[in-house]
């Protein structure tokens, strides 16, 4: 390990990689050794065969994908490969998220039977869907489903409690077979098929060996979007896929970015996490979500550009709406005694927001939160956000009679009510809450790295770079630099808002140097701390390094995560 610079050898002993051929394998991700094989997928050989022959058949495909920049990507990724082969007999069904909801609707399978489709390929959902696939399958449409959720278990085995999977065609989810890389998001296994079809027909299609790494952007875009573990093959894809991202010649990426005045060469993780995905998923949100899919399949410069502004527009709605909520929200809850459960609504709400401002209520009242609101159809629609106190699965399996249907994990999940249920939902969660509620460890000051300001410099900031492209299990590393002081406060923000922070610290290590070292906290003020922020006070600064290059113009920084 003495081979590395001793700043990124201590970060990589810190995530327990000790050795040189860990830390090799982990800073130099290589496409052939750390790609899987896809045919490890147990029913992989079986989906590239069916698929095949109703490409030679002609015969009709319906791409069923979910409306998330995890889905949506993963669409695309099937229509780039249906376009290099020439194959036109399909169409893309992305569901409405408040009219149709998360999954496979069985209405829309009835028109698919009524249109003649043969073939249906779920893209990041179906693994749950017993009787819709059941319904495809009896009227004639075989079903692959690609999915990387957990399936429903039969818990009446007692110990021995198993999946049940629907009775598709196929099923390509690495939860439910012994594919080594257990945590693909659903762009990802799309991938995996497209790689595995490539293998074992490029060759009959005219594809150049390795044209499927084209479609890593995608890939890679829905890997940093849905927040999987950034380790192995997943490390590998997103590390690729912002290769290709910045390059890719897609029309709707370089007008939306070009509107965000991101440069494409330049683009990174942060750029993905708080500018792209917020746009494409606002789609779903506050409109329609096939304006995404659009977004990132259309070749038409003028297209892309319209659609780059309507999907940043609805975006700032989407934005204006939530603090709309959040202002109504924060009133109602100051006339109330808070329960260990925070339950709020209003019919007026629009669902698709409401997980947004459920995050927002739990960072505010640190507590398990389920907010709720009317779809088009008048049902109580709602999501839920844990605290870490509680597993959000749990919880409702404890409350089961209060809900008409639920779904999730620990940490995040979705739920619909019963109107007359609603009003005693809160009393039944606070009630369950004791039953399945966990130890929470009291809070830590957690850091990778004990610095002082004069280590903010370009040579390391390139040392940390290697790491990237950080996420889930690879966080950008955190640095702890004490005792240093406050010398300037600034607020800023667009059309002088003032809603971020701007604060220059010096220690003893920059007392000579003219450029102090500037720390920026968004969306932050001078309560947003530990501790209250004072010109000339001295703190202790939790923070990562960031690169700005605002107007052109390169200047590291820092990103403010605590002062103390």
């Amino acid at each position: 390990m003495q081979r590395y610079h001793e700043l990124l050898r201590n970060i990589l002993e810190k995530r327990g990689i000790k050795n040189i051929e860990d830390a090799e394998v982990f800073l130099n991700p290589d496409y052939e050794r750390d790609f899987h094989d896809p045919f490890l997928m147990r029913d992989m050989d079986k989906a590239c065969v069916k698929l095949f022959e109703v490409i030679e058949n002609k015969e009709k495909t319906v791409i069923y994908a979910d409306y998330d920049c995890d889905g949506i990507p993963g669409a695309v990724i099937f229509q780039d490969l249906f376009k290099k082969i020439n194959y036109s007999n399909y169409e893309v069904y992305i569901p409405g998220r408040n009219t149709e909801g998360y999954g496979l609707n069985e209405k829309a399978i009835d028109e698919f039977i009524k249109n003649k489709v043969k073939l249906l390929i779920t893209v990041d959902l179906g693994i749950a869907a017993i009787s819709e696939v059941a319904k495809a399958e009896v009227g004639g449409i075989d079903v692959i489903i690609t999915d990387h959720h957990l399936p429903r278990v039969d818990a009446s085995q007692g110990g021995s409690a198993s999946f049940v999977l629907p009775k598709a065609f196929a099923i390509l989810n690495p939860k439910v077979d012994d594919y080594p890389e257990k945590m693909l998001c659903g762009a990802g296994v799309v991938f995996k098929f497209v790689q595995g079809f490539i293998k074992k027909y490029g060759e009959y299609f005219k594809i150049k060996e390795g044209w499927e790494k084209w479609l890593l952007d995608m890939a890679g875009l829905a890997t940093l979007s849905d927040l999987v573990p950034l380790l192995g093959e997943n490390r590998a894809m997103a590390y690729f896929g912002m290769k290709v991202l910045q390059k890719s010649p897609r029309r709707g990426l370089q007008k939306l970015l070009s509107k965000l005045n991101i440069k494409q060469k330049y683009l990174n993780e942060d750029d993905i996490g708080f500018m792209i995905t917020p746009r494409l998923n606002a789609a779903s949100r506050m409109d329609d979500p096939f304006k995404a899919y659009e977004l990132l399949a259309t070749t038409d410069e003028v297209e892309a550009g319209i659609l780059a502004d309507h999907l940043t527009k609805i975006n700032d709605d989407r934005k204006t709406m939530v603090i709309s909520i959040m202002r109504e929200v924060n009133k109602k809850l100051e006339k109330r005694e808070l329960k260990e459960v925070i339950v709020i609504g209003n019919g007026e709400w629009r669902v698709g927001v409401l997980g947004i401002v459920a995050s927002k209520i739990v960072e505010a009242y640190k507590r398990p939160v389920f907010v709720w609101g009317k779809d088009e159809n008048d049902v109580i629609k709602g999501s839920c956000r844990s605290d870490g106190s509680v597993s959000l699965v749990e919880l409702m399996s404890e409350s089961i009679d209060s809900f008409l249907d639920f779904g999730g994990h620990e940490g995040a999940g979705g739920f619909s009510v019963d109107g007359e249920k609603i009003h005693f939902l809160e009393d039944a969660l606070a009630t369950s809450f004791h039953k399945v509620k966990r130890e929470m460890k009291g809070e830590e000051i957690s850091y990778d790295v004990r610095s002082t300001l004069n280590e903010v410099n370009k040579k390391n900031w390139s040392e940390l770079e290697k790491l990237s492209p950080f996420g889930l299990a690879n966080p950008k590393p955190v640095f702890l630099f004490e005792s240093v002081k406050i010398d300037n406060i600034k607020k800023f923000g667009k059309n002088g808002s003032g809603e971020h922070l701007e604060i220059t610290f010096s220690d003893k290590s920059t007392e000579d140097v003219k450029n102090k070292i500037k720390g920026v906290s968004f969306f932050s003020n001078q309560d947003s701390f530990k501790t209250k922020l004072e010109e000339g006070k001295k703190v202790s600064l939790l923070a990562n390094f960031d690169m700005s290059r605002f107007k052109g113009k390169e200047e590291l920084r820092l990103r403010i995560i605590d002062i103390l």
